[in-house]
């Protein structure tokens, strides 16, 4: 079974059925985070990007970069390099946007 699925995946050693397997893992990831971002849309009525899309965005976006670095495709390098410091970025300014949030009402915990 498992050889016929790596055949089928174009897999010719156990070790590239990982690296598929994880390469999918990734995709998966970051197919979520278009789901969650829809799901929060539909709760909310309007448009709504949750903190949660930029995890699974910088998730996916690792899983990505370290399957595209394995297969040396430098356009996928590339292209998940970028996005993974953009979701990183944006992460980053949830973080301070809370962090001031905080002080200016230090009584909202």
């Amino acid at each position: 079974m498992i050889e016929t699925l790596g055949r089928w995946l174009g897999a010719e050693t156990p070790a590239e059925l990982a690296w598929i397997a994880i390469g999918l893992g990734g995709q998966l990831l970051f197919m979520m985070r278009f789901l969650l971002q829809w799901l929060a849309s539909e709760k909310a009525r309007r448009s709504v990007v949750p903190t949660s899309f930029w995890w699974f965005s910088i998730a996916g976006a690792a899983i990505l970069l370290a399957y595209a670095i394995h297969r040396a495709d430098p356009v996928f390098i590339l292209g998940q390099s970028l996005g993974f410091f953009i979701y990183a970025r944006n992460l980053w300014f949830i973080h301070v946007e809370r962090r001031a949030a905080a002080a200016a009402d230090p009584g909202a915990d």
